[in-house]
């Protein structure tokens, strides 16, 4: 006990002498929420996962240089931050236009709950609110260039002072200010129009039987019933495949044109990712005598209407914590 609390919170040079099974059960008691940090920043899980070991790698490196003036928690989030700029810069040196981030991978609910949801005000809680990890929000975030979107993240989401994001950032209170406001009004160009209306706290009875219903009548490939819980302006995406389809015909018509109306087979399993309800759909194969993974299907829904659906492949299912097939008499 003496020991976790002298390394929770370590005195001027105090992780010098540290060794490296305690650093890293130190660090890793920040895993989940460095996690979803890098996720907000990249859009990616995969990515998240694989910077987050980086962070971990650079702060064993560079222990020496925790002096103190910050805790631990925030020193780690520094380096998490800067290893998330090397990798947009390295890797995508242009954000997401268009509505579309083709890099996008859903978070499941499953991990985000290993967070002890405490006290509203503390910063575990802030790393999952529902209105920052729902996909929406992580695509408009992916529209602002990299430093206003550490900005707005850091600032925003984790409550930072801006002379602390200024420090990491290299840059004047001044420059994190403005940037900030620049990032704000990106947000409100990229997020829906009715952000006010997002379910808040639990679905409720209403939700979940608009859901129920909706993958029901994907299962019985019900189009009629489908279009009919379809808001007008419905949006649709498939990442990685390009393109974003607006309004309920041109959403029904894609579906239709890829073969959706002759599915037979298909199996669903509900779940829920990026605190949005969600169904993982399977196709039976004969050869497998299974039911094998076909999609995930993530909703946004507002007034009793669907207003969003998000579609992802078959290799998310792992990472979702989602069966790798179910037998026959399921």
């Amino acid at each position: 006990m003496g020991a976790d609390t002298r390394l929770e919170d370590p005195a001027p040079g105090g992780l010098g002498e540290v060794d490296e099974p305690a650093f890293t059960g130190l660090a890793q008691r920040h895993r989940r929420e460095l996690h979803v940090h890098c996720y907000r920043m990249l859009g990616s899980f995969e990515d998240a996962e694989d910077t987050v070991q980086e962070t971990f790698l650079r702060a064993w490196r560079r222990r020496e240089t925790f002096a103190g003036r910050s805790t631990f928690r925030a020193w780690l989030y520094r380096i998490a931050t800067n290893a998330c700029l090397d990798l947009l810069a390295r890797c995508r040196p242009e954000p997401a236009t268009g509505g579309e981030v083709r890099w996008l991978q859903p978070y499941p609910d499953r991990l985000l709950d290993e967070l002890p949801a405490g006290d509203a005000d503390a910063p575990e809680a802030a790393a999952v609110a529902r209105e920052t990890i729902e996909l929406a929000y992580v695509v408009a975030v992916q529209h602002l260039a990299p430093r206003p979107r550490a900005v707005l993240i850091l600032r925003d989401v984790l409550g930072w002072p801006a002379k602390d994001v200024a420090e990491l950032l290299g840059d004047s209170v001044n420059s994190v200010n403005s940037a900030l406001q620049r990032a704000r009004a990106g947000m409100r160009d990229h997020l829906p129009a009715e952000r006010q209306d997002w379910t808040g706290g639990e679905p409720d009875a209403r939700t979940r039987d608009l859901v129920r219903r909706f993958t029901d009548a994907s299962v019985t490939v019900d189009i009629p019933a489908i279009t009919a819980m379809l808001r007008d302006d419905v949006r649709f995406a498939m990442p990685p495949t390009p393109g974003v389809h607006v309004g309920r015909d041109a959403v029904i018509a894609d579906w239709v044109a890829d073969g959706f109306a002759e599915m037979t087979g298909l199996r669903a399993v509900p779940t829920a990712v990026n605190r949005q309800p969600a169904a993982a759909f399977y196709h039976w194969r004969e050869q497998e005598n299974a039911y094998l993974p076909l999609t995930i299907d993530v909703l946004r829904i507002t007034g009793g209407r669907i207003t969003e659906v998000v579609i992802f492949g078959a290799d998310r299912f792992a990472s979702l914590g989602l069966p790798d097939r179910l037998p026959a008499s399921a």
